[in-house]
């Protein structure tokens, strides 16, 4: 890769369009979707320090923790249950600014203050969530939303 993961200057936009490049060129040919996910995870991790970074599949009705960067993560979340499972219910990306305000919130960590998940999609049906915590309040907006997006999709 030409250009370096950990952007110093430039705004969250360039950023994330630095990181979407890089991320199509690196799962270009790779099929194994545990090594794009861990990869993935990596990136996003390196590019915005987040406070945990991961994927989460759906195995036998429920997510399971996939690859992810960051500290002890939840192994098993049920559908519908936290931000996760919501994210996975309603089939639609979910951006809170506060966990504590969110109804049924899961605390895998208490330093998690913000979190965005967005639904991995295969033929319109959810295979797994993209999951995103900061330990700070409203740390995601909808620019983290359209680019988490659009990562999302390539899988």
């Amino acid at each position: 890769m030409a250009e370096h993961l950990d952007i110093v200057e430039g705004t969250k936009e360039e950023k994330y369009e630095v990181l979407y490049r890089q991320v199509v060129s690196l799962m270009e040919g790779e099929t194994d979707c545990i090594a794009n996910m861990a990869n993935v995870s990596a990136m996003i991790q390196e590019t915005f320090h987040f406070w945990w970074t991961g994927f989460y599949r759906v195995v036998d009705g429920v997510l399971v923790l996939g690859p992810f960067q960051g500290p002890l993560a939840c192994t098993r979340i049920k559908y519908g249950r936290g931000v996760c499972g919501t994210a996975w219910k309603e089939n639609k990306t979910q951006l809170v600014p506060d966990v504590e305000q969110f109804p049924g919130h899961i605390a895998c960590s208490s330093a998690s203050k913000s979190e965005i998940v967005v639904p991995l999609r295969r033929d319109g049906e959810v295979t797994g969530v993209l999951d995103i915590d900061s330990e700070y309040l409203a740390t995601f907006d909808e620019t983290d939303q359209k680019w988490l997006e659009k990562i999302a999709a390539l899988f």
